[in-house]
């Protein structure tokens, strides 16, 4: 069972629905005990850092999580999920995140001809040895929504890039902690490949 996990955040049901598409069993909730219990835990998000560690900290999952992670559950943060995996955002200053990886979440700087937010279809440069994009070309296109990029400090941990006006780490892997800035489950074939390629590690 994947459990994904609810703190009123926006795109958790279109998640549910691409896992059930793949045949896997995944349940939106905020119980500690089922987060605990499933085989892999998914933090998504669409919304503010400091809004969104708000929330986590009103329901009580900020412990629900270390746990997951001391317990090696696999955890996939997507959008603002990867964002709240790190300890501090430009969106939210004074705002502590989860701090379960090194690294910063930055304002896409702007540049002339450039849109921000960053909404659209953009190619990524893959990790070979990634498990998370195992079986995806290299420059395959995945869906980006968001005003703020992942700069990692541990370049070991970036699964997969992309550039958008500067170099964005659009993937982490670390252990049993994966992330994705993009939206898997808006990215076609290819998102669905990469939340079976996590549904089945």
């Amino acid at each position: 069972m994947i459990a994904i996990i609810d703190y009123d955040a926006g795109n958790l049901k279109s998640v549910e629905k691409a896992f059930a598409f793949l045949g896997e069993e995944a349940v939106i909730t905020r119980e500690p005990e089922r987060i605990l219990s499933a085989d892999k835990v998914v933090l998504p998000g669409v919304g503010a850092f400091g809004d969104a560690m708000d929330k986590l900290h009103k329901y009580r999952l900020v412990d629900t999580i270390y746990e997951v992670v001391d317990k090696n559950i696999p955890f996939l943060g997507i959008c603002l999920g990867l964002q709240l995996m790190f300890s501090r955002s430009d969106e939210s200053d004074g705002a502590a995140g989860l701090g379960l990886l090194k690294g910063e979440i930055l304002r896409i700087p702007s540049k002339e001809g450039l849109k921000i937010p960053h909404m659209g279809w953009n190619s990524i440069r893959i990790r070979p040895e990634s498990r998370l994009f195992a079986g995806i070309p290299q420059d395959s296109y995945v869906y980006f929504v968001h005003s703020y990029y992942l700069k990692a400090e541990n370049s070991e941990d970036v699964a997969a890039r992309t550039f958008y006006s500067v170099d964005i780490d659009a993937a982490v892997e670390h252990g049993n902690l994966f992330a994705c800035q993009f939206h898997p489950e808006k990215s076609s074939e290819v998102g669905l490949k990469i939340l079976k390629n996590f549904a089945s590690l």
